[in-house]
């Protein structure tokens, strides 16, 4: 039971990036690799503060900011250089690696004599429920924030420009300069997702972001796919269903272990049940 419950924990400190993929691939149609590199800069960050005895209030703010001028270096390289979004968060990414390394000054910083947010909030005796409470609360301000944000008048136009950037831009709406904020948004929210995880899990690691972008593409399309079997058009319950596709990602990776595969073939599994979601609807669409 312990082991699902770290799965659900876990699913709930990626939220983050699951909001994120969603800001960026869903709003904007942008696909951003900077995921990779800013959900590790926000653990960096996060560990080295700690390590120096700041409060995690200072450290919350301090994560976000970074994040998002890593999604906005993205941003700019896409619409000022007029370079493909994937490429440029690429090469983003690619660069965050260095300054992960560098700021760190090794490759792994264990949090040994720090206190986190999970253990400096003790509200229940209980640790496990301590801290789903505290990332519930995180999650629901998150969410608050975003799903408020998206139903403001620039959150609508950052919805227009990626549904119709033309149109937009003919009404007077600066595209280029929405792209930019929509992926500062987007890697802040990562970087969240790094400064919960790390608290999590006790250390920052150069290589923990590697490939946890699939980790939010796989959140956003279970959460699109029950988005269009159900009809949904509410911004509100489409953001819910998006954290609800991070646990539920977590949660199939923790039975997939449970039931006694190789953990070698964990990264194997998480392409295939991917691939499985993605293939659903069009299966459906085929048999009609």
């Amino acid at each position: 039971m312990s082991f699902y419950l770290t799965a659900l924990l876990q699913g709930l400190c990626f939220s983050g990036i699951a909001l994120g993929i969603y800001i960026s691939m869903k709003i904007f149609n942008i696909p951003d690799i900077t995921t990779d590199g800013s959900y590790t800069l926000g653990g960096v960050v996060t560990a080295i503060l700690l390590t120096r005895h700041v409060s995690g209030y200072l450290i919350l703010p301090a994560v976000f900011v970074a994040g998002g001028v890593a999604g906005a270096i993205t941003g700019l390289i896409h619409t000022k250089l007029k370079m493909n979004a994937l490429l440029a968060g690429i090469l983003v990414m690619y660069g965050l690696y260095s300054i992960n390394l560098t700021l760190m000054g090794r490759s792994n910083l264990p949090l040994v004599g720090t206190s986190s947010i999970f253990s400096s909030w003790a509200w229940l005796n209980d640790f496990s429920q301590n801290t789903g409470v505290i990332l519930l609360f995180f999650v629901i301000i998150m969410t608050f924030l975003i799903g408020y944000l998206l139903k403001t008048d620039f959150g609508l136009a950052m919805r227009a420009t990626g549904n119709s950037e033309s149109m937009i831009r003919a009404l007077g709406v600066n595209t280029e300069r929405m792209k930019i904020i929509g992926l500062a948004l987007a890697n802040g929210l990562t970087a969240i997702s790094g400064y919960l995880i790390t608290q999590f899990q006790g250390f920052a690691d150069i290589s923990m972001g590697i490939g946890i972008v699939i980790v939010g593409l796989g959140s956003v399309i279970i959460a699109e796919t029950l988005i269009n079997w159900l009809h949904i058009t509410s911004v509100w319950v489409s953001l819910i269903l998006v954290l609800t596709g991070a646990v539920i990602f977590q949660l199939v990776l923790a039975l997939t272990l449970s039931i006694g595969v190789d953990a070698n073939l964990l990264k194997l599994v998480t392409a295939v049940f991917v691939l499985l979601i993605v293939s659903l609807p069009r299966l459906n669409l085929i048999k009609e």
